[in-house]
């Protein structure tokens, strides 16, 4: 199956699944419920959630009981999203081409707005009821950990304080396998937790998450600087003017596309042992560095 239908079908699971589990506009408190809604269905990649289904098929598992925790994962991201818009933060308006939450619920309800997700996400995980429990412990921890101090809050809090200072090279691999990465990681192994994946299995799938994640977050400060607003849905050249610690900025735009390819053939390397079943994470290993938003 080629990469842009797998993505389309996942996709569109996933975007069934978060309608279903999301809280209704209608019930109260309605207007957070809308605003929850509101970015979470917005459209987008489902990159998070993707990943986590791909890695239960890599291991042999059914995606059905994984989905919930695929959700999750996507609640996760939309939370940090809201979060980064606010004015406090990166101070952007638009976001997947429409007005950023912030924008149309003000400041307070897109906190509030975050907040809940969150919660939501660790709510939709634990309700794997189809799972072993100990495997659902496990998923809850990394889940935790990429979200808080150790992953993608503790990236961002480097992300701030490296504004418009001289990084290195080991600098921007610590904020961005946090800020990203961490996320993006924690999407596969939990996947293939859930999925009853083995020890090496799930220790493969770390190491290919954390490239994949690094791949990712160069590829993303690339469009940052040569993207296309339209395709992307949000304005370019944000991070120069917050003078944020990215690849470009260090490395300029030419040698940041060879590191991204190279972290993205590391992730494809790091799946060596798995077969065909895996196809799909290889090429999403390369679709993050060639894609245009």
């Amino acid at each position: 199956m080629h990469l842009e239908q797998y993505m389309q079908e996942r996709r569109r699971l996933v975007e069934d699944a978060l309608d279903r589990l999301l809280p209704s506009s209608t019930e109260p408190p309605e207007t957070l419920h809308e605003a929850i809604r509101y970015s979470v269905l917005s459209p987008g990649k489902r990159l998070r959630p993707i990943l986590a289904l791909a890695a239960t098929e890599a291991v042999g598992g059914d995606i059905e009981p994984v989905l919930p925790a695929a959700c999750a994962l996507e609640c996760v991201h939309a939370f940090s999203l809201i979060h980064d818009d606010l004015p406090c933060m990166d101070n952007d308006d638009y976001r997947r081409g429409r007005p950023t939450n912030h924008v149309v619920y003000g400041e307070a309800m897109a906190l509030l707005a975050g907040d809940a997700l969150l919660a939501l996400a660790f709510e939709l995980l634990a309700s794997c009821t189809a799972c072993p429990p100990e495997r659902v412990a496990q998923a809850l921890r990394r889940l935790a950990e990429a979200s808080g101090t150790k992953g993608m809050v503790g990236g961002q809090v480097a992300d701030m304080e490296y504004q418009g200072r001289d990084v290195d090279a080991a600098t921007l691999r610590y904020i961005h396998s946090r800020k990203t990465g961490a996320l993006l990681t924690a999407s596969v192994c939990v996947g293939a937790l859930l999925a009853g994946g083995n020890e090496m299995q799930i220790a493969a799938l770390d190491q290919y998450g954390r490239h994949v994640g690094l791949a990712f977050q160069i590829a993303d400060d690339i469009l940052d600087v040569v993207g296309d607003q339209e395709k992307l849905g949000k304005p370019v050249g944000s991070d120069e003017r917050h003078t944020k610690a990215t690849y470009p900025r260090v490395f300029g735009v030419s040698q940041s596309r060879v590191m991204a390819r190279g972290e993205a053939e590391e992730a494809v390397r790091a799946l060596a042992a798995f077969g065909p079943e895996a196809d799909p994470l290889r090429e999403m290993a390369r679709f993050v560095v060639e894609r245009d938003k």
